[in-house]
Order: C-alpha cells, then sequence, then structure tokens
C-alpha cells in the first residue's frame, strides 16, 4: 500500500484486523479503511473533487471528515489544506487542525479496540474564537457506490395519537427516486449511480450502516433523541450522488461559549464474509440475523 494518499502524507496504524491510514496534511481525515489481507479500501476516494468557497477551493478527497451542521449560516466547507497535528496514543491516534475562518478546532481521536475489527472515533469541536457558535458535530464517512446504506430509525412507545418519527428530505430528493426504500423501521439507500443526488435524514435508533459486496460498516452513536438537533431535528442522514454515497451521523446542536468544546463519538464495526442482499427486504433481514443491530 502506497506511503501517500494521492500525494499527500499519510499516517498507519493497526491491529490484526485492521489497518487504518489518516491524513498528516488536509484534514483531520481518515483516508483510508483495510481489512487484514485486504488492500483495497473500504472508504470512497475522489481526490479529484473540489469546489470554490469564500475561503478558497474546498477539495473532498474522500474518506472520513468532520464538520459542523448545519451547513449555513457558517459554512461547513472550509478549506482544510494546512498540515494536521498528529499524537499517538495508547489505543490509536488523535488528529487536530484549526478551521481559521470559523476559529473551531477540530479533533478526531481514532481508538482500536484491541485486535478486534472495530475501533472508536471521537469528533471534537472547540470554539477557540471570542464569540459563541451554535453548532452540531457532523461526522461524514464517504463510500464507493455498490451498496446498501441502511438507517434504523428511532420508534418510541407512544400515545398512538401522537407521531413517534420523521423522515427529512432535502430540495433535490425525489420520494419515486426508485434508490429509496422507506419501510417502518429502516430507510434503505440503493447505492447506484445517478445525475440526480438523493439526500434523506431522521431522527434514528443511533444505527447507520452500509452493506457492499461482502463487507459491512456499521457506524453506532448516542441518539440523544431528547435533545435539539440540526436539519429539522435529524441524528442520522444518507447523501448519494453519481460518485459516491455518505453515512451521516449528527450529534446535538449546542451554543458553543469561547473555549467549549462537543463532542460526538460513533463506534465502528467492519463485518466481511457477509453474502450480497439482492433486495431491501433481505438487506433487513441480513442485519437482523447477523445480530448488527
Amino acid at each position: 500500500m502506497a506511503a501517500d494518499f494521492f500525494g499527500l502524507p499519510v499516517h498507519s496504524i493497526g491491529n490484526r484486523a485492521l489497518t487504518v491510514d489518516c491524513l498528516a496534511r488536509g484534514g483531520p481525515r481518515i483516508a483510508r479503511l483495510r481489512p487484514a489481507g485486504r488492500d483495497d479500501n473500504l472508504l470512497a476516494e475522489v481526490p479529484d473533487l473540489h469546489w470554490p468557497t469564500p475561503y478558497g477551493m474546498y477539495h473532498l478527497r474522500g474518506g472520513h471528515r468532520l464538520w459542523h451542521a448545519p451547513e449555513a449560516p457558517l459554512p461547513s466547507d472550509v478549506p482544510d489544506d494546512d498540515d494536521v497535528t498528529l499524537e499517538a496514543t495508547a489505543a490509536g491516534l488523535t488528529l487536530r487542525a484549526v478551521e481559521q475562518p470559523t476559529g473551531l478546532e477540530k479533533t478526531i481521536a481514532i481508538a482500536l479496540c484491541g485486535d478486534e475489527p472495530r475501533l472508536s472515533v471521537r469528533h471534537t469541536l472547540r470554539n477557540l474564537g471570542a464569540e459563541p457558535l451554535e453548532v452540531a458535530p457532523w461526522a461524514i464517512t464517504m463510500l464507493p457506490l455498490g451498496g446498501w446504506a441502511i438507517v434504523a430509525q428511532q420508534r418510541a412507545v407512544t400515545d398512538q395519537r401522537l407521531p413517534d418519527r420523521h423522515v427529512v428530505v432535502w430540495p433535490y430528493t425525489r420520494w419515486r427516486d426508485t434508490r429509496l426504500h422507506v419501510d417502518d423501521d429502516f430507510i434503505v439507500v440503493d447505492a447506484q449511480a445517478s445525475a440526480t443526488a438523493l439526500k434523506i435524514g431522521c431522527l434514528s435508533a443511533g444505527w447507520i450502516g452500509y452493506l457492499r459486496g461482502d463487507f459491512g460498516l456499521i457506524k453506532r452513536f448516542d441518539p440523544q433523541p431528547d435533545r435539539p438537533h440540526p436539519d429539522r431535528n435529524c441524528n442520522a442522514e444518507v447523501y448519494c450522488n453519481q460518485r459516491f454515497i455518505e453515512l451521516e451521523s449528527l450529534g446535538a446542536s449546542v451554543c458553543l461559549a469561547p473555549g467549549a468544546a462537543v463532542e460526538h463519538v460513533e463506534q465502528w464495526e467492519v463485518v466481511t464474509g457477509l453474502e450480497p442482499p439482492p433486495a431491501p427486504d433481505q438487506l433487513i433481514e441480513l442485519v437482523k440475523s447477523q445480530h448488527l443491530i
């Protein structure tokens, strides 16, 4: 495996089950995730994708990144081309960089779980500016097309006369999109290329996953259903376009005073040796039978 990521330096950590490559410049960002015995990257690689922002060109790159929500009025796509501070820890690696235009310090702390195919990914936003900021930590994992994304909806035992869940869509999303499947308990997105992007969100049960070929990536997090979240109260979102799909989890919205910080932790599990599901119903049964939820 190359010692760089399309010309950017990387720092690698791993155990007997996984190798994780992190960017030493351009982040904080996890660039690659590889199970033992495999050279293919489970995460998406898009080194050619970029767009202009008021602060310069933003390079998407791929992998896993930390943004802050909502996307407006405080911009989320602030260029992150500078060096990343790396700190080795007993269980892994901590990545840290400061977003100068917003004054937010972003930290991703990765901790491997022994020799298991699991890791903890702790995301922290700290306000280094002089004014309070309304933000929520937003953990975004980019994955290659060709699989199925699945989100477990939050369902509370409540008065049958009152609603118990909601689904949020973005302006470019169409309910008749054949990639989108909404079940009583799950939302499934078929990650196929399309000229029209799709994005959907919900208040989830703290579980979002992606199954592609013989592998699965499961992300678990504290759903905090009783706290307000951005994007009309979403803590999980899926975005899909013609190049990649994103699994996104969000922490609760907070007002960060100067010097204050907020954390959002994901627990990742990589599962291999799966039989690719042919349809959404079979995907849901596979997830249940493998005790992934």
